[in-house]
């Protein structure tokens, strides 16, 4: 079970390729070795599951289209490739061009049972997604006791009631719960003790945390995956802070701040 240094790649190696795109996917996971594939799922009108942060197409395509009311089939014609060579033409490459959004099944069909974490994205606007996101890592043999047990398939999000649903339907889920600025730390020990009871890990803004914070979340039973971290002077002081691990956009950075190029991804005697 991984517990200390965790490289979470923020929508792959987004701070150098097309966010959520297998390009950015391959160079964390093959190249840079990220602990986790991190990644964003939206619903299609015809009930898919895809990889994207927004709910609209519009910034990574350039064109008008909401996820909610487009076909898979529709989708797949759009290149989210081509924006990132226009926005950084120092790290442009031209196989980038014509790269497509991909689905949940073919971002696990390609990288197979690795580690993953999966944010319910704006889930409110996507009714029965935690049941069918559950189907598919089901099928694909994601959902068995010892990944479960060594937290290999993650769930997170911003909501609440995404986790609830999540936890109803997979009661041993490892769930983390992502919170902007300030809300961790207005929030009573009694309300996140009750968190607690089935979310074991956090991800605070990197905006307000500091050791005090990261520490109380220790003592209530939490680990600490800050969000997202890519700066070298972030790392360090939150490293220093005490944080568990991050979601980061440059994995290799992340990976030479924890000085744990050497670690291992689980420890044999908990993979039972």
């Amino acid at each position: 079970m991984l517990t200390k240094n965790v490289v979470i790649a923020h929508r792959g190696a987004s701070g150098y390729a097309p966010e959520h795109t297998f390009s950015s996917f391959d160079m964390s996971h093959f190249d840079m070795r990220a602990d986790y594939i991190e990644l964003d799922v939206q619903m299609t009108l015809d009930g898919e599951i895809i990889i994207m942060h927004d709910e609209t197409v519009e910034r990574t395509a350039g064109l008008p289209g909401v996820i909610k009311e487009m076909t898979l089939a529709e989708i797949k014609k759009i290149d989210v490739g081509s924006w990132y060579n226009k926005k950084f033409p120092e790290l442009q490459r031209e196989f980038y061009t014509g790269q497509t959004i991909p689905t949940l099944d073919e971002i696990i069909g390609r990288y197979g049972a690795v580690n993953y974490y999966i944010e319910t994205k704006a889930p409110e606007v996507y009714p029965g997604m935690e049941g069918r996101l559950v189907d598919i890592l089901d099928t694909h043999g994601l959902l068995t006791p010892e990944r479960l047990h060594n937290k290999q398939t993650v769930i997170q999000s911003f909501s609440m009631e995404s986790l609830i649903k999540v936890h109803n339907l997979v009661p041993l889920m490892p769930l983390l719960l992502l919170a902007k600025k300030e809300v961790l730390r207005h929030m009573t020990d009694e309300d996140l003790k009750q968190i607690n009871d089935f979310v074991y890990a956090v991800g605070p803004s990197i905006k307000d945390l500091d050791q005090p914070l990261i520490e109380r979340l220790h003592r209530l039973g939490f680990l600490v995956f800050p969000y997202t971290l890519n700066k070298p002077e972030d790392m360090k002081r939150l490293i220093d802070a005490g944080i568990d691990g991050a979601f980061t956009n440059y994995a290799d950075r992340l990976r030479t701040a924890f000085n744990a190029e050497n670690s291992e991804i689980f420890d044999e005697q908990d993979s039972m």
